[in-house]
């Protein structure tokens, strides 16, 4: 198994089937030595038709697996999901697919130089060309501001978008960082590079054309519960909670 591809979803019956068709496309696309898995991990608080949605994909596609269950947030799922993937390489993205799947091969050559972890920014002072073709409303870009603010002086220092939801992990990275974590709601980006970095991983970060799609289920009570994170994360850095 060459890579395992981890969608968490939930509330996202009008945007999965075409999500997963698009990911597929691509990964068919690779012809990725060793193949290929999808991973749709579905929350049972869904209060739509996810989890027939999904469980409908599993049964038309082998390549598809669905874990579905309460995992108390979306870090609770991408969490669940890298321990259970199978692959070499293990990537989470959101539901809606905001950055595109064919990013994955500007992930590639880092991970064949030796990156354990390899991220995603929207922000060009993270890597040249990143940029945001529709930009979020105000509040969530105010948000976002304030709160990188605070991300990069308590928990990740020098990364300018911790939050972009595609991400990729090596097998032994993805065992060792969320076997670790703690955080399982949308705090868990920037948990899983506080570990890395506590465990001296190596980090590369692609740029990303990203496109804000209003199906998001992203909220700002959502903003302010990561801002109180993050301070557990720093407080769980000092006490070294993830040892």
């Amino acid at each position: 198994m060459y890579i395992s591809w981890i969608i968490p979803v939930r509330n996202g019956e009008n945007i999965l089937a075409k999500s997963v068709s698009e990911v597929e496309s691509y990964l068919k696309s690779k012809n990725f030595s060793g193949g290929y898995e999808i991973l749709i991990m579905a929350d049972t608080r869904s209060n739509d038709k996810t989890i027939e949605v999904s469980n409908g994909l599993a049964k038309t596609n082998p390549a598809v697996r669905v874990f579905a269950g309460e995992t108390g947030g979306k870090g609770g799922a991408v969490k669940r999901g890298m321990l259970e993937a199978k692959g070499d390489i293990r990537l989470f993205s959101d539901a809606d697919n905001a950055t595109s799947p064919e990013h994955f091969d500007k992930m590639m050559p880092f991970f064949a130089g030796g990156c354990d972890v390899v991220i995603s920014s929207r922000n060009s002072k993270d890597a040249e060309g990143a940029y945001q073709e529709v930009p979020e409303s105000l509040v969530r870009r105010f948000a976002g501001k304030a709160g990188n603010m605070i991300i990069q002086l308590f928990a990740v220092w020098g990364i300018w978008d911790t939050q972009n939801g595609f991400k990729a992990c090596t097998a032994r990275a993805a065992k060792e960082i969320f076997s670790r974590s703690l955080m399982l709601g949308f705090s868990f980006d920037i948990e899983m590079l506080a570990i890395a970095r506590h465990l001296n991983y190596t980090i590369g970060i692609i740029p990303v054309v990203w496109k804000h799609v209003e199906e998001s289920t992203v909220t700002l009570k959502a903003y302010i519960q990561v801002f109180v994170d993050v301070f557990k994360i720093r407080w769980n850095l000092i006490i070294n909670a993830y040892k």
